[in-house]
């Protein structure tokens, strides 16, 4: 993998496991499967953070020596998706970037973060929804602010308005490819669908 000469923005992708997670997609993949599809989608992510810094959080030995063979750094996991992101705004700043965004492992549709990463050091929370405009696949923020995630069911309106609790602008994205993340069994046939027919 190239180097990422782009310092300034930072890029936070909590990976818990390639080999635990996604357990609700069982009944439609089995474990080997449902591991190579967690790769594929990160390298995806990975792939999309173009020329900006990317850490992986994780405690998972699999997913460090991946991350390490892809020339990207390694955090460690504090073991909830909320600390995850902590300690990747605490990255983040020990690098001196301007801006963070955290960007969940399963986006298989993912192209390009530049869009979610424009507004560097100013004050502007950039959410991305998730297609059932629930919960947050991507979420950016600069990185002087101490923010308070709040992940799970119902968080795109919470991160809403914890961001202007701490007095951000707020930028929410509907970015179809970015907001598509693979959850459940139905999520599967959608992605099929959208290989076959994209757009």
């Amino acid at each position: 993998m190239t180097s990422r000469p782009d310092d300034t923005v930072g890029i936070v992708v909590p990976l818990r496991s390639f080999t635990l997670a996604k357990a609700r997609l069982a009944a439609a993949l089995d474990a080997p499967a449902r591991s190579a599809l967690i790769r594929t989608m990160a390298e995806r992510v990975v792939a999309a953070a173009g020329t900006h810094r990317v850490g992986v959080v994780s405690i998972a030995p699999e997913v460090r020596s991946w991350a390490a063979a892809h020339g990207l750094d390694v955090v460690d996991d504090p073991g909830t998706l909320d600390a995850a992101a902590v300690a990747g705004r605490r990255w983040a700043r020990a690098l001196g970037c301007t801006r963070y965004a955290i960007v969940h492992a399963d986006l298989p549709r993912a192209t390009s973060l530049d869009a979610v990463v424009a507004d560097r050091a100013r004050s502007v929370a950039v959410i991305v929804p998730d297609h059932r405009n629930d919960g947050t696949p991507v979420l950016s923020l600069p990185t002087a602010v101490d923010f308070t995630f709040a992940y799970g069911p119902g968080s795109a309106a919470r991160h809403e308005l914890e961001a202007k609790r701490v007095g951000l602008a707020v930028r929410v994205v509907h970015d179809p490819d970015l907001a598509f993340d693979v959850d459940v069994p139905s999520d599967l046939d959608a992605l099929a669908a959208h290989e076959r027919c994209p757009g």
